[in-house]
């Protein structure tokens, strides 16, 4: 070893890399290395691919995006809430008011309200309500109770069974609003739609509830509603909801709800009776205090059922109980204890179908009437007649 003080200096130059040096090698080192074996992978075994029958892609559907909803800062931007304030002040709560019990010494029990509806101004100007005819029908006194807290008597103007509409009047015009009359033949399944009623009556006066249009061309087989094919909405629908409006979004009426499926385990299976099929007697029932229809004039059983018809080996449709004399239906060869099995080619099932049927065609047109009779099928034309809401003939 040397004893020169400048042998190391000479012989190591510099100071000897500490550990720290070493270490921060070491990663960069590692980080490069790693980064090339990425890139170098995919050339040297190919791309890594999922085999396809694994390959599940989510997401990627072809339809149409929604814009997306901008909320306002105004609250009664929203459409609900315009149409609530727009159509809210034409519908009335419809009191139903008839003698109950007897009062002492054998004397009247008074005026009871027994039942509770719904309906519409459609004459701001006339006072002219629309509701349906089970609303009021059979009531002494009916109590209009309006938005801005009056409550006023009404006038039946004419109701009609048939149909189950009705038109009432108040005498008091003061301030009322009346309805748009909207398209009911345009409506869409989807379509968006507002419903607004007194469910039970005046403690919840003007309920709105929104849903949309389930299905059109629903038949019940209810008096009344089986004249029509129905509108379907999941709106709720509650008692005390007849005769209040049905509405689309642009704040029309489209239709007058009146029934809801109320089996055990249903849900949200409201009907409106369509307001464009309705106005022909609405527009009747006001200029002429009652409506008229087409007729066989023939009375039809209502207790002739497919069990009944298929214990005897006949077929199903609506029972003929009497025929009237000189009528469509006498003047074509039907008897009573005939069935008429199809109108025009539509097979009938019920009384009521064959109401509906019938209601597709005005007095005067002849229709094709298909019956059976002692195991045999016939088929003969008949001109309809002409019956009012409570069953005078008016031309036959």
């Amino acid at each position: 070893m040397s004893n020169d003080p400048d042998y190391y200096k000479h012989y190591y130059g510099k100071r000897r890399p500490t550990l720290f040096v070493f270490i921060v090698w070491g990663l960069i080192s590692a980080l490069l290395g790693g980064l090339l074996a990425i890139r170098l992978a995919p050339a040297v075994y190919g791309e890594l691919k999922t085999p396809a029958s694994n390959q599940v892609v989510i997401g990627e559907g072809n339809a149409p995006p929604i814009p997306p909803i901008v909320t306002p800062a105004d609250p009664a931007a929203f459409p609900v809430v315009a149409i609530a304030t727009a159509v809210g002040p034409t519908v009335v709560g419809i009191g139903h008011f008839r003698t109950q019990g007897s009062g002492f010494f054998g004397g009247s029990g008074g005026l009871t309200e027994v039942a509770s509806g719904s309906g519409f101004i459609v004459d701001a100007r006339s006072g002219y309500i629309v509701t349906n005819n089970h609303v009021i029908q059979g009531a002494e006194k009916i109590v209009v109770s309006l938005a801005d807290g009056r409550n006023l008597e009404g006038t039946l103007v004419g109701g009609d069974s048939r149909t189950d509409l009705a038109v009432i009047k108040i005498a008091d015009t003061k301030d009322l609003t009346s309805v748009q009359i909207g398209d009911s033949s345009k409506v869409q399944v989807g379509e968006p739609v507002v419903a607004i009623g007194n469910p039970g009556g005046q403690k919840f006066a003007r309920s709105v509830t929104t849903g949309v249009i389930s299905a059109t061309n629903r038949v019940l087989n209810i008096e009344g509603e089986a004249s029509f094919d129905l509108i379907q909405t999941d709106a709720a629908i509650n008692p005390g909801n007849s005769g209040g409006p049905l509405v689309n979004y642009q704040g029309q009426v489209i239709g007058i709800n009146s029934a809801k499926n109320q089996e055990a385990g249903f849900e949200g299976m409201g009907f409106a009776i369509p307001i464009t099929d309705a106005m022909p007697t609405i527009q009747q029932l006001i200029e002429k205090g009652y409506a008229s229809h087409p007729a066989l004039l023939v009375q039809i059983s209502n207790n002739y059922s497919a069990e009944y018809a298929q214990a005897r080996g006949w077929p199903s449709g609506a029972y003929v109980m009497k025929v009237t004399a000189d009528g469509p239906a006498a003047k074509a060869g039907i008897q009573a204890g005939d069935i008429i099995t199809k109108v025009n080619g539509i097979e009938i099932q019920s009384s009521l179908d064959l109401t509906h049927e019938l209601f597709k065609f005005k007095a005067g047109d002849q229709v094709s009437v298909t019956y059976f009779r002692e195991g045999n099928s016939a088929e003969v034309e008949a001109v309809l007649a002409e019956i009012t809401s409570d069953g005078r003939v008016i031309k036959q």
